[in-house]
């Protein structure tokens, strides 16, 4: 009997050990986060971490910060790189090539001879084609007419 109540309260113990543990690495995790305009959100836990911010747990609630409202040290800190800028479209570098006399007669013969590679072929496939003659079946109304006399 006795031995059973001491494994008992060691189990008690332990849990309770470990409980309290859990809870002081919580309190320790929690900081303060401030972005960049000013807005600080105390005693914050990361609950998540996403790829275009952090979720954040408090006291008065549950908040997403972006990371580009967050300062350089802490988009640091969570691995968060500023997209590049996009490309310019494909459409304005060949208008600002076109405005140069010899690139405009470069694209025109290009297109051109693109176009007529495309007939030529089309011109071959149609040649090779055999005709196709069917029987020629008489129209309805000849038909409709043979019928009654």
């Amino acid at each position: 009997m006795w031995g059973r109540k001491t494994a008992e309260s060691r189990r008690v113990k332990y849990c309770g050990t470990l409980i309290l543990a859990v809870l002081f690495a919580s309190l320790a995790l929690s900081e303060d986060f401030k972005t960049v305009s000013g807005k600080i959100y105390k005693d914050a836990t990361v609950s998540r971490v996403e790829g275009d911010g952090i979720v954040l747990k408090t006291e008065k609630g549950i908040f997403k910060v972006y990371f580009a409202e967050l300062p350089q040290e802490v988009q640091e800190r969570f691995h968060w790189a500023k997209p590049e800028p996009p490309r310019e479209p494909f459409y304005s570098r060949l208008a600002a090539a076109a405005e140069d006399p010899a690139v405009l007669a470069k694209i025109i013969a290009f297109g051109a001879s693109i176009i007529a590679g495309v007939a030529l072929v089309m011109g071959h496939i149609r040649s090779r084609r055999q005709p196709i003659t069917q029987p020629r079946s008489a129209s309805r109304r000849r038909a409709g007419h043979r019928a009654r006399s």
